[in-house]
């Protein structure tokens, strides 16, 4: 449902994008990774017409961003960072204006429709600016989708948003991507674990990493780690540990904390449970220490782009994240 080839943007003498191909099938969250200023905003204006790109070939399903750009609009629901409401209407009236303006045969019936996918039914005589911030944010949600597109672009989603809201939020996400596409773009490392199908790790306005996050884990772990935890300090037990086939190294992190360094594609853990037991050493913890995706973002953007200078770039490209 997103297709995108060679997408390239400048920003004057900076190069915002460079040579994006990525995709996005129905059914499928995609997560959009990457450090501020690494282009993710720049790419979801593209995808969503806001601007066209430099070069390079952008199409949403299955229309030409540039050359079918309304019907990419029609096609696509778009949550900003800074949703846009009107604080003087009440949510219905809101909606109502939203609906209207995409001339929706039976706006009324829609409206009411988003309101309970998004929860809001009991408020929605109540004028936004009364509304919380999660609140506003399941407003936003509703007008993204509120004309069934098939395509969903959010731009951090749960941002400012306190954990009960943030897990609404979340299982409204997850419940629409069963049935669109969706492309989120979010600062919350495990929140894209937790939803996104496959996630995409842009820096300096290119791709690094493209995969599931478990398959990320795999390819950039190479080893694994074990961590053992056993009562009391026996000095003799690091040297037995290091011994065990398919150990590499061991280093003693404390008061019977060791952690394992193991070969890749193998599984030593039940050897080094009995060598502990035979050691006459009570093992009180052992388990296996993946990779987790906030390690894989930092190892992939380690060197964050610099901003713009105000020669360089358009007024709009300094809030680039």
């Amino acid at each position: 449902m997103i297709q995108v080839e060679g997408l390239t943007k400048d920003y004057g003498a900076r190069r915002a994008i460079d040579q994006l191909s990525f995709h996005a099938e129905k059914g499928e969250i995609l997560g959009f990774l990457g450090p501020n200023g690494a282009g993710k905003t720049t790419t979801m204006r593209i995808l969503t017409g806001f601007m066209p790109p430099t070069a390079g070939v952008a199409r949403v399903a299955g229309y030409d961003v540039v050359d079918q750009s309304l019907e990419v609009r029609r096609r696509v629901g778009y949550l900003p960072e800074t949703v846009p409401l009107y604080h003087d209407l009440t949510v219905y009236e809101y909606l109502k204006f939203m609906a209207d303006l995409r001339n929706l045969p039976e706006a009324e019936e829609r409206v009411d429709e988003v309101l309970d996918i998004v929860h809001m039914v009991e408020r929605a005589d109540s004028h936004i600016s009364s509304l919380s911030k999660g609140m506003r944010q399941r407003v936003g949600l509703a007008q993204a989708i509120i004309h069934k597109p098939e395509v969903l672009i959010l731009d951090e989603p749960t941002i400012g948003l306190d954990p009960a809201q943030i897990i609404e939020v979340r299982n409204l996400i997850r419940e629409i991507g069963k049935e669109k596409t969706v492309l989120l773009s979010t600062h919350i490392l495990s929140e894209a674990q937790q939803l996104c199908n496959r996630v995409l790790i842009i820096n300096k306005g290119r791709i690094v990493a493209e995969d599931t996050p478990s398959r990320l884990q795999a390819r950039l772990t190479g080893s694994g780690r074990v961590t053992v935890q056993v009562k009391g300090d026996d000095h003799d037990l690091e040297k037995q540990l290091a011994k065990v086939p398919g150990v590499l190294s061991v280093s003693h992190n404390g008061i019977g904390e060791y952690e394992i360094e193991t070969a890749s594609g193998q599984d030593p853990r039940s050897q080094i449970a009995k060598t502990v037991v035979n050691a006459g050493v009570d093992l009180l913890e052992l388990r296996s220490v993946g990779m987790s995706l906030e390690d894989i973002f930092m190892e992939l953007t380690r060197d964050e782009p610099q901003p713009p200078s105000m020669s360089e770039a358009e007024p709009f490209a300094q809030t680039e994240d």
